[in-house]
């Protein structure tokens, strides 16, 4: 079987991952892991598939990989089929941030000591859950395609995480520190498709204003203008 192909998401979240042994969480297909092993960026690797279709399909593709000893395919629940400090390095990807941070919140002390996470959608709940459990955000990228796909790298570390140093909280939370330092070209795009949006809508105790306001702070930053929070 040769190397499957992953699209744009999935080779970014393939680059932020090194690792002895890695596990795949929601992993479907099993493709990820098939290519970090082929790729030598980890030396053994675990997936694990709730739903009966997808963990049939990522057995499948796991026998024809022709990986016996260093690929295995584990049914359950999250982070529930490993052992404490089975793995050093865990993905999950293609679920919405709530599912996610549910799914780390229940993992106790199966976690591992780096998560490379891509959501659906916002990543804040994630960026949250990393402050208040430990685990700073080494790195992240935005990745074009049918929206605009967060990748999210985050270790286990002490002290505070000096990623969000001299940024304002709230901007640095909703749209990601790094991204915003770097002047993310499709964060740009991002924020001031938001400050558009969220204009007429914001009004004082509204959601809106709240968000508003962080587009606004986001947007200082990335023009130069970020005074810091």
């Amino acid at each position: 079987m040769k190397a499957p192909t992953l699209d744009a998401r999935l080779e970014a979240v393939l680059e932020l991952i090194r690792a002895d042994v890695h596990a795949d969480i929601g992993s479907d297909h099993a493709k990820l892991p098939i290519r970090l092993l082929r790729e030598g960026r980890a030396e053994r690797c675990v997936v694990v598939e709730l739903n009966p279709g997808p963990l049939a399909l990522a057995r499948r593709n796991a026998a024809r990989a022709r990986l016996a000893g260093r690929l295995e395919v584990r049914a359950g629940d999250g982070f529930a089929p490993l052992v404490p400090g089975e793995v050093d390095s865990a993905s999950l990807t293609g679920m919405g941030a709530g599912t996610v941070a549910g799914i780390l919140r229940r993992a106790g002390e199966r976690l591992p000591p780096a998560l490379v996470v891509q959501p659906n959608d916002s990543p804040r709940p994630l960026r949250v859950w990393a402050r208040e459990h430990g685990y700073h955000l080494t790195a992240e990228r935005l990745i074009p395609g049918y929206w605009p796909y967060p990748v999210l790298r985050l270790e286990r570390r002490d002290g505070p995480d000096p990623a969000y140093a001299g940024l304002p909280s709230a901007a640095a939370l909703r749209y990601g520190p790094h991204l915003l330092r770097e002047g993310d070209n499709l964060l740009d795009e991002q924020v001031r498709a938001d400050v558009a949006r969220l204009t007429p809508l914001a009004a004082p105790g509204r959601t809106a204003q709240t968000e508003l306001a962080a587009a606004l702070a986001a947007l200082a930053v990335l023009e130069g203008r970020g005074e810091g929070g």
